[in-house]
Parts: C-alpha cells; structure tokens; sequence
C-alpha cells in the first residue's frame, strides 16, 4: 500500500511539471485593435508630400500621379506611400507554440530545438528557437484605407513552420540556401554592423547596403533559428524573426514592396530590403505607443524590452512587421 501511495504522488508529480511545461506557451490570439500600434501606419505620402513625419521613412516618388496597366490598358493614379501591418512572426522557446494565433501544438518527434540561455556557470550561452511566418493583411481586413488602393488582399495564411524545416536547426545544411554567409564570416564584415546599429538607432532606417547586418544584433547570417549570444529574449527574438524575414525573401515569399520601381507591382527580392520592414513586439505584451513602438530592423532592443521578459508566461515572443508600400492608387 505505501508503495502505491509512492507511485501515486510519482504520478501527480510528473503530471503536474508536465502541466507547467505546456503552460509555458503563453500564446493568445493578437487583437487587432487594441495590441496594434496604429500610429506606425504614418508617415503616409502622396508624392514627394508626406504626413506626419515623426517616424523614418523610404524614399517616396515626387510626382504625385503615376501610370500603370491592368492588362493591356493603362491607368492613372495616385502616388501613395504607407506602412501597413502585414506580416506576423513567433518566435518561441518551445516547439509547438503559435505565440502570435493562441495555438499550442504537440510536433512530437519534430519537438527539438527549445532555448537555453544560460549555463551551468551563470555565463552566457546562445539559444535556439522555433520560428513561424503569417500572412497577415490587416489593412484589407479592416477597410482602414480607402478602396482602390493597390494594397495586398491575401488571405490570413501560415507561410513557414520551422518545426518541420530540416534546415533550420542545422547551420551547415543552411548554407546550401546561403552561400554568400561564408564570405561575411569575419571580423572586417561583422565590424561593419556595428554602424547599423547606431544609424537604426538614432531615428533612422536600416542600411540595405549591408544586407548581411542585423545591426545591434549582429549578423543575419546564418539564417536560422540559433543565437550565438543570448543577451535577453526579447534582442534574441528579434534576431530570429529578422532572419526569418530575410529567410523569406531567399525563398522568394517575400517581395519588395518599397520604393518607385515596385509602386505598379511587388518585385522578387532574393537579398531582403530591411529599410522597408519596421518591428513591433506584440507578445508577451505588445508595445502600442511611442517612438520606439516600430522599430526599425536591427535597431537597439534597450527602449522596449523592460518587463517583456518573464518566467513561465513571458519566455517566447511575437513580432508584427510593418511593411512599407508604395503603390498607384486608382
């Protein structure tokens, strides 16, 4: 009889960790309305004329009328410049965990790759994560813009799951998407980023021209779901979903949007054009208000980060990209 009282409370003790590690997904379902910074739409342009200023912005066209064609008959419209909410990134500490959809799923033998971010010895470590990529047109659903405007109609859709991705916890397998990772693996290159991190930093956009740069994060390469230095979840989450994002864009499902050759159609973009993406944390708590509610890719994480990082509820992290588009509105 003791030794089935032993096995019992065994029993209830293994449940009940087993219980406080699936509590640990602190996924929820983003609302729209109250966990979007709204402020981030701005500046909107038409033409070389923009809107409230106050955040960085992409080079818009000057003239404010532009020509396109629908098949093989032309249309004039209105030069428009905004950012718009379209996509959404998990980044979790746990296989299974769709922070930003309120989803917690059991992968099974594909749950490998949770984070660590400290040692035995209290140093540093780096830490791996789960990643997942939405499509999420936010604008279209909500009939915020006026119609007419060329903006994405998609529908809400999962468009990656690292969980099932061989190559994304396998830095060498990566490379065969990445060739060019081997040539920015120095100390000349990686010297490089730090002047991104100070130009993200101070009110601007990032710096396409070092495209292998993830600022004040370091590299993006290589793209996957490891950090080599785990300084706080929430610069670590941001590290994976800009990779991520420029994960994406290799793949080809992701497109330029930004700038005046793309105002008529989104062009393929195989290096990712990080000055078109803003980020805003959503999860554990999002970040509606302020300066730094959008940041820009690779800016420092030191403004957004206090209280966004907890035990048991606060340790995988959701992030809404901004995505900037110019487009000829009818």
């Amino acid at each position: 009889m003791r030794n089935f009282r032993i096995l019992l409370a065994t029993i209830i003790l293994t449940l009940g960790f087993s219980t406080a590690a699936y509590a640990k997904c602190n996924a929820k379902f983003l609302n729209p309305l109250t966990e979007v910074c709204w402020d981030c739409i701005f500046p909107i342009s038409i033409g070389g004329l923009s809107m409230f200023t106050n955040r960085p912005d992409t080079q818009n066209q000057a003239f404010p009328f532009c020509m396109c064609w629908k098949g093989a008959l032309p249309y004039i419209g209105l030069s428009i410049g905004l950012w718009e909410p379209a996509r959404l990134v998990d980044v979790a500490n746990e296989p299974g965990c769709f922070v930003n959809i309120g989803l917690d799923m059991d992968f099974g033998l594909f749950a490998a790759g949770t984070s660590t971010a400290t040692g035995s010895n209290g140093a540093e470590n780096g830490s791996a994560w789960q990643a997942h990529y939405y499509y999420y047109p936010l604008i279209s659903w909500l009939g915020t813009v006026v119609d007419g405007l060329c903006l994405e109609t998609t529908a809400f859709d999962v468009a990656y799951i690292s969980e099932i991705d061989p190559l994304w916890n396998n830095v060498e397998l990566n490379n065969l998407l990445n060739p060019e990772a081997i040539l920015f693996s120095n100390t000349i290159a990686q010297a490089a980023c730090a002047a991104e991190c100070a130009v993200a930093s101070s009110g601007n956009l990032s710096m396409d021209l070092l495209f292998w740069c993830n600022g004040c994060q370091g590299s993006v390469y290589p793209i996957a779901g490891e950090v080599n230095s785990s300084y706080g979840g929430v610069m670590s989450s941001q590290s994976v979903a800009t990779r991520l994002t420029a994960r994406m864009h290799r793949l080809l499902l992701a497109q330029k949007t930004a700038s005046n050759p793309t105002s008529c159609f989104p062009t393929p973009a195989p290096i990712i054009p990080k000055s078109q993406y803003r980020q805003q944390i959503t999860r554990p708590i999002a970040n509606t208000a302020g300066r730094y509610a959008c940041a820009p890719m690779g800016s420092s994480t030191q403004y957004v980060d206090t209280f966004r990082e907890f035990p048991f509820k606060g340790e995988s992290f959701g992030w809404l990209l901004w995505r900037k588009r110019n487009c000829c509105a009818i």
